[in-house]
C-alpha cells in the first residue's frame, strides 16, 4: 500500500509531498520547525492564559539580570540567554515562552546537521517528526532552565564533534571546544557528554589517526580557554555550584538503584510513542536490524557509542557516588537514539510513511492547541498551581500599589518566597530586585542593613509557616515596618477562579517617615546570613 500510495499519491497527500521533496532545497526543514514553534508557543498562550510564567523562567530572567561567569547555584548560561532575549523582545509571558519554544526550534535544527551527516530527503524530515512526539521539545521545554539550555547546546557539539572526527580541520576543532565549553556553562551535567566523546572516539577504528592530529588537542585548548572565566569565577567565589550540585549526592546504593531504575524508565516512556511510530513504520523490516546493526557506518558507530556513553556514564555515577538522577537531566540526548535508529535502517523509508507521521504531529498539535490547553486554562483556574503562578502578576501588582502608597517611590528590592519574589522582579511595573543573595537563597536570613536602610518588602502565601516566621524575625529586627494581607483571586478570560491570601512585609526607605503599622513578637532563632 506505501508504494502504491507514492505512485499515485491521493490529492490530500500532493501537497505534503511537495514539501518533502524541498528538503534538499533547503526551506523543508526551516518551515516545519517554524510551525512547530509557532503552534507550541500558541499552545503556551492559551494553556498558561490565566497563570504566569514558570517560577524556573523567572528564576533564569532574574539571574541574568546581573551579567557574571557564574552563578551562585547554576552555571550562566541560561542568565545569559534570558538576558540577551529580553534585550531585544519586551517583557511578558509570551515573550519568554517564545524564547522557550525558539531554544527548542533551535534543538530541532542542530539534531538536522547531525542527521544530513548520514541521510538525506524525507528521513531527515522523518527524525524530527518523531523527536515532536517525545515530550522533550514542548512540555519540558516551556520550563526554561538550566536543563532545557542543554537541548540545543548538546545536538551542537555532537555536531560539531563528528565533523571535527571526519575532518580534523582547525576550524572544527575550535568549533568543538566552543561548543562543549557552551555545553558546560549550561548545566555540569554535561560532562557526561564531554567524557562520551572521548569514549566515542577511543573506541571508533579510526582512533590512531584522530588522536595523532592536532584536532583533539586543539579543542581541548579552545573548550578550556573558553571556559577560563568561568573557572576563575569558580576559584574565587568558592565553587558554590559545584556545592549545589553535590548536594544531589546525599543517597546509599539502594536509593541510587531506585534512582537508576527511574531514570531509564522514565527515558523510555519519553520515547515510547516515537518507538511505537517506528514500529508501525518499520513493519517486518525490524528483523533487519541486527544486520543493520552490523553495517552501520563509521560515523554512525561513532554516534552510537556516544549515545551509550550519555545513558552508561550517569547511571555508573550514580550506582558509584550515591547522586540523583532524574531522568529530565538526559532528556537533550535522546535524539542521539532517534537518529541511529532512522538513519541506522539500511532499507529506504516510503513517502507514504513520512506524510502519515506528518499528520499525527500535526494532529497531536492541533489537538493540544484547540483542546487540551483550553481544558488546562479553565481546570488551572479553578484548582490553581502548587507554586501559585495564578495569582503571580496580581500579587506583583496589589504590592507595587501599596509601595507606592505608603512610600511614594519605586520599589527598589524584594524578597521572601521565591517563586513570589522572582514574579514581583518580572510582573511589578517598577521591576525591582531579588533581594537575597544566591548563595544564602535557602538559608533565610536577615537583609543587610543597606538593604532595609533603602527600602525592602517581602510576600509570602499565607499558609507557607516558614516564610511567616522569616518575615516575623526580620519585622523583629527591622525597627521599622508595615505588615499587611491581601486576597488574590485568579482570573481566566473574565472569568474568576482560585482565591488565594498574600502575606506582605514592607520596610520603607529611612528616609520615609511613614509609622509602622504593627510589630512582631516572635524572635524566632535562625542562621544569620546577609541578604
Amino acid at each position: 500500500m506505501a508504494e502504491r500510495s507514492d505512485r499515485a499519491p491521493a490529492r490530500w497527500r500532493r501537497p505534503l509531498l511537495r514539501w518533502l521533496d524541498g528538503v534538499e532545497a533547503g526551506w523543508a526543514v526551516p518551515l516545519l520547525i517554524a510551525c512547530f514553534v509557532a503552534i507550541w508557543t500558541l499552545y503556551l498562550a492559551i494553556a498558561y492564559a490565566g497563570g504566569g510564567l514558570h517560577p524556573d523562567t523567572l528564576e533564569a530572567w532574574t539571574l541574568g539580570r546581573n551579567f557574571a561567569f557564574g552563578y551562585h547555584k547554576h552555571p550562566p548560561l541560561m542568565g545569559w540567554i534570558a538576558a540577551s532575549w529580553t534585550s531585544i523582545f519586551p517583557l511578558g509571558d509570551w515573550s519568554l515562552q517564545l524564547m522557550a519554544m525558539v531554544n527548542a526550534g533551535f534543538a530541532l535544527y542542530f539534531v538536522d546537521c547531525v542527521s544530513r551527516q548520514f541521510v538525506t530527503g524525507h528521513k531527515r524530515i522523518l527524525v524530527l517528526l518523531l523527536l515532536m512526539v517525545t515530550p522533550a521539545y514542548q512540555f519540558h521545554a516551556q520550563r526554561f532552565n538550566a536543563n532545557t539550555v542543554l537541548l540545543a547546546a548538546w545536538p551542537l557539539a555532537t555536531w560539531c564533534f563528528l565533523r571535527a572526527f571526519e575532518t580534523r580541520s582547525a576550524f572544527w576543532a575550535i568549533a568543538v571546544g566552543c561548543t562543549t565549553a557552551l555545553a558546560m556553562v549550561g548545566k555540569y551535567y554535561s560532562i557526561f557528554l564531554v567524557a562520551s566523546f572521548a569514549f566515542a572516539a577511543l573506541a571508533h577504528p579510526a582512533r590512531r589517526a584522530y588522536f595523532a592530529s592536532a584536532s583533539p588537542w586543539i579543542s581541548v585548548v579552545t573548550g578550556l580557554a573558553a571556559l577560563s572565566p568561568h573557572i576563575y569565577w569558580l576559584a574565587t567565589t568558592g565553587a558554590s555550584t559545584f556545592t549545589y550540585a553535590l548536594a544531589h549526592a546525599n543517597g546509599n546504593a539502594l536509593s541510587s538503584l531506585g534512582d537508576v531504575k527511574n531514570f531509564l524508565l522514565g527515558l523510555v516512556a519519553a520515547v515510547s510513542v516515537a518507538a511505537l511510530i517506528w514500529f508501525f513504520i518499520a513493519g517486518p523490516r525490524l528483523k533487519r536490524f541486527p544486520a543493520d546493526f552490523a553495517a552501520m557506518s563509521a560515523g554512525l558507530r561513532l554516534l552510537f557509542h556516544i549515545a551509550i556513553g550519555t545513558i552508561a556514564l550517569p547511571v555508573l555515577t550514580s550506582l558509584a557516588a550515591g547522586t540523583d538522577l532524574p531522568s529530565l537531566w538526559a532528556m537533550q540526548g535522546l535524539f542521539l537514539f532517534v537518529v541511529l535508529v532512522v538513519c541506522g535502517a539500511r532499507y529506504p523509508i516510503e513517502r507514504f510513511y513520512t506524510v502519515n507521521t506528518t499528520v499525527i504531529v500535526a494532529g497531536v498539535a492541533l489537538v493540544a492547541v484547540l483542546v487540551a490547553a483550553p481544558i488546562h486554562a479553565v481546570y488551572r483556574n479553578i484548582h490553581g498551581y502548587e507554586e501559585g503562578r495564578n495569582f503571580f502578576a496580581q500579587a506583583a501588582s496589589e504590592l507595587t500599589r501599596q509601595w507606592h502608597e505608603l512610600t511614594g517611590q519605586p520599589l527598589g528590592a524584594v524578597s521572601g518566597d521565591d517563586a513570589l519574589a522572582f514574579a514581583t522582579a518580572f510582573y511589578s511595573p517598577d521591576h525591582p530586585y531579588y533581594a537575597r543573595p544566591f548563595e544564602y537563597q535557602y538559608k533565610w536570613g536577615l537583609p543587610r542593613k543597606t538593604t532595609l536602610d533603602r527600602g525592602w518588602a517581602a510576600l509570602c502565601f499565607e499558609g507557607q509557616d516558614h516564610c511567616r516566621r522569616w518575615m516575623e524575625w526580620v519585622s523583629a529586627r527591622a525597627g521599622r515596618f508595615v505588615r499587611r494581607e491581601f486576597t488574590v483571586q485568579a482570573s481566566l478570560w473574565g472569568r474568576p477562579g482560585v482565591r488565594r491570601n498574600v502575606v506582605v512585609l514592607m520596610v520603607p526607605p529611612q528616609t520615609n517617615g511613614a509609622p509602622p503599622e504593627s510589630a512582631a513578637q516572635d524572635l524566632s532563632a535562625s542562621k544569620r546570613s546577609p541578604q
